[in-house]
């Protein structure tokens, strides 16, 4: 089961960094692989969010997802509810000095052929997607 997670401190308070997550369409400027995102509603639990990350070959690939927590300040997850591979992330906020420590972790499951084709990219990808949080660290301190 390919996992990856992350871990950044960013020099703004809890409520600036939770609001910017928490707001998919921030992510184009932090998550090189997002070509499009658009919000479906209001921002909060059970909102949806059409995707469009680069796949392969640079060509785009669905990865739609659903936010399943959102308590502000602390915690937001979410789960892809299209494309080939449907991880689930969560991010946790903590304050500490001078800031707020941003936790990404990553989960997908795969099974049958799936695991054996895709596990090694889909690892890649994962890691690249949480290292991606030093870049939004960059974005929120400028």
């Amino acid at each position: 089961m390919p996992e990856a997670a992350h871990t950044v401190r960013i020099g703004r308070p809890p409520a600036v960094v939770f609001a910017y997550f928490a707001d998919g369409e921030n992510d184009p400027q932090w998550r090189p692989l997002v070509k499009e995102i658009s919000r479906n509603g209001p921002i909060g639990p059970g909102m949806t969010y059409r995707q469009r990350i680069a796949g392969p070959g640079g060509r785009s690939i669905p990865s739609d997802y659903r936010v399943t927590a959102y308590e502000p300040d602390t915690h937001l997850a979410f789960e892809v509810t299209a494309g080939p591979v449907r991880p689930t992330g969560d991010y946790r906020f903590a304050p500490v000095d001078e800031g707020t420590e941003v936790t990404l972790k990553l989960t997908a499951e795969l099974s049958g052929l799936k695991k054996l084709l895709m596990a090694k990219p889909v690892q890649q990808s994962m890691n690249s997607e949480v290292a991606a949080l030093d870049r939004a660290k960059q974005v929120l301190e400028s």
